[in-house]
């Protein structure tokens, strides 16, 4: 047997001896509950009926005052992150929302020379 295999086999056999020794009862450990009351943001992207796409579905993630101080981007560059967060990061969000969420962000983050 190789040493990297025996080490492989004896270190986390070590490492669940010791933590199966501790156990939440023992003296000077002790489990305590809390509460921790994070901030709730009720802002809505403005616009109406014309941000009901970009409310719907990227309030779930992103604050209105996130998304609104990101840098002005090309309709291309919009579209592509929109992209990125529904392939990479598995938004749901329906392909019938994607372009009412790029128009609403070009309209209102969009480069001057589109």
């Amino acid at each position: 047997m190789s040493k990297f295999f025996i080490l492989a086999m004896v270190v986390p056999v070590a490492v669940l001896a010791l933590t199966s020794s501790i156990d939440a009862a023992s003296p000077g450990i002790a489990f305590k509950s809390v509460t921790v009351d994070l901030p709730f943001g009720d802002r809505m992207f403005p616009g109406g009926a014309s941000a009901d796409a970009i409310n719907n579905n990227c309030l779930a993630c992103h604050s209105v005052g996130m998304v609104l101080r990101q840098p002005s981007m090309s309709r291309k560059s919009w579209t592509a992150i929109v992209d990125k967060m529904r392939n990479a990061y598995k938004a749901p969000v329906a392909d019938a929302d994607v372009a009412s969420i790029v128009d609403y962000l070009v309209h209102t983050k969009g480069t001057e020379h589109e």
